[in-house]
């Protein structure tokens, strides 16, 4: 009656097996997902491919931002996550930080617009503000400390249409 029968503990071994793998590979999994860059990068494509000037915002949950021509990628301790642009060629408007090389910063008045103020005050001419947008997107892409909320905005001045990031 209370004898055991070997093919029992063979059972009760792979049983015990198992579940150590279980545990194992539901450890390994990270805790939340990586930060959202495709929704990011559908705000972009929402306010870029417009005919019309438009702003908006959209919240990030990251510690590093970095906007390259095509794409936006997100990064903090649970992963890095990008996402495609299909949007047309957007302006990238880097704060500046401390402990950031100035260079890396864009132009304050392209910051300024992308703040809310008409491109007119700004800037001189339609020129200077495509001339401003032309250089902040030649600068390298580079990974910066992500704002708690990235604007969008599509601006018109002129014939000049730009998309400013940041």
């Amino acid at each position: 009656m209370f004898e055991t029968h070997l093919d029992a503990t063979y059972a009760w071994l792979g049983l015990a097996v198992v579940s150590v793998a279980a545990v194992g590979v539901a450890a390994a999994f990270p805790a939340s997902p990586p930060p959202d860059a495709d929704g990011v990068a559908r705000t972009v494509d929402s306010v870029a491919d417009g005919s019309y000037p438009a702003t908006a915002e959209h919240g990030i949950a990251a510690d590093r931002l970095r906007l390259a021509e095509g794409s936006v990628s997100l990064r903090d301790e649970r992963g890095t996550a990008r996402a495609t642009l299909d949007a047309p060629r957007i302006t990238p408007v880097v704060r500046l930080i401390a402990g950031v090389t100035p260079g890396a910063a864009t132009d304050a008045r392209l910051r300024r617009v992308l703040d809310g103020a008409p491109p007119d005050a700004a800037f001189d001419d339609p020129a200077s503000f495509a001339a401003a947008a032309e250089r902040a997107r030649a600068a390298d892409a580079r990974w910066t400390t992500a704002p708690r909320r990235i604007t969008v905005r599509r601006v018109h001045y002129g014939d000049v249409r730009i998309t400013l990031v940041g």
